[in-house]
């Protein structure tokens, strides 16, 4: 059975860090790219970065370039999200989610192409 585990939310000052992790088990994901999104409340969830399977090729919502870095690391089946210089609008709760096409080329920011999605686990940033 496939699950998808985040951890390492909280309750944070504005202006300060917090390390999203993802751990999968049950299977590998080595071969797909990997993606981290966000619901705050009462709005849609929505895309906040991914990585790719190969190259370790990134790609960013535009609110979070250069505050915000995915990794991933294939050994520990662990993608990560370090989000630094956190405002109050990043308050939500964040879910990582897999690719639902192996070895995909490109990244792709549609929800509807991931699956395997985790539980979610709420980020608060206070002002």
């Amino acid at each position: 059975q496939v699950q998808l585990v985040e951890s390492g939310g909280g309750l944070v000052q504005a202006g300060g860090s917090l390390r999203l992790s993802c751990a999968a088990s049950g299977r590998t994901f080595s071969n797909r790219n990997m993606g981290w999104f966000r619901q705050a409340p009462g709005k849609e969830r929505v895309f906040v970065a991914a990585v790719s399977w190969r190259s370790g090729m990134t790609y960013y919502e535009d609110s979070v370039k250069g505050r915000f870095t995915i990794s991933r690391d294939n050994t520990k089946n662990t993608v990560y999200l370090q989000m630094n210089s956190l405002k109050p609008e990043d308050t939500a709760v964040y879910f990582c989610a897999v690719d639902n096409r192996a070895l995909r080329a490109e990244i792709t920011t549609s929800l509807g192409q991931y699956d395997y999605w985790g539980q979610g686990t709420q980020v608060t940033v206070s002002s």
